[in-house]
């Protein structure tokens, strides 16, 4: 495993539990809007936390914290994602994985081993603009689906989110992902905000009152549909 930083402790990441957060590094998207870019390439930086390290701390967090949130980067293109979970698991802590959905084998095998609590996957955009919106080439499309299609099982509690930024979200994007995704349990919508840490610079996202419409032009789909923070 490649880990590149761990959030010691949140009340935010991991609903209804105290969790720490772990950052895998590298990722296969370049969306431009990456707030955590310094760790998509998976040979950058050296501040990498190794498996000892962090299960020694895990060990010492016992009966404090809940939970583990596995995020990066993308967790699941690291080869040993799914014994890293069971580790986690087998010292006794519930498991939340962010994940961008292009791996759904590996997203299938952990939902049907039944090794993770709760699954947060971005939707980066309507299918027309998905590419584009995650910077990359490939049709990356039919992925995101079987990933979407997993998870809408059922078998473990999931949201979908979409961070939203000007000029790549519209009214008429955000529609379009309504219709694509349905009616789900959780859905939210995530304003952009420029971490320091970003891809691209000079993007911006929208005020409280554009932010209600594009809620408004998704929820009608998504009934559970919200703004993350507002």
């Amino acid at each position: 495993m490649l880990l590149r930083g761990l959030q010691k402790t949140t009340l935010l990441d991991f609903p209804g539990k105290v969790a720490s957060t772990v950052f895998t590094g590298g990722c296969n998207f370049r969306c431009p809007f990456c707030h955590n870019a310094s760790l998509i390439r998976a040979d950058g930086g050296e501040d990498r936390l190794s498996e000892e390290n962090f299960f020694a701390f895990l060990k010492k967090r016992r009966g404090l914290n809940d939970g583990v949130c596995i995020t990066g980067g993308e967790p699941l293109l690291q080869k040993d994602i799914v014994p890293f979970i069971k580790r986690i698991r087998d010292e006794g802590f519930f498991v939340k994985l962010d994940t961008n959905g292009s791996y759904p084998e590996v997203l299938g095998t952990l939902c049907d081993e039944g090794l993770l609590d709760y699954v947060a996957m971005d939707v980066k955009n309507a299918p027309a603009a998905y590419a584009k919106t995650a910077g990359v080439s490939e049709d990356i499309l039919p992925k995101i689906e079987q990933s979407i299609a997993i998870l809408k099982r059922g078998t473990v509690p999931y949201e979908f989110r979409t961070t939203v930024v000007k000029g790549l979200h519209t009214e008429q994007t955000m529609r379009a992902i309504g219709e694509w995704l349905g009616d789900v349990p959780a859905y939210f919508i995530q304003n952009f905000t420029d971490s320091g840490d970003v891809l691209v610079g000079g993007l911006s996202g929208f005020t409280p009152s554009e932010l209600t419409a594009l809620l408004d032009a998704v929820k009608p789909y998504i009934p559970s549909a919200r703004v993350r923070g507002m």
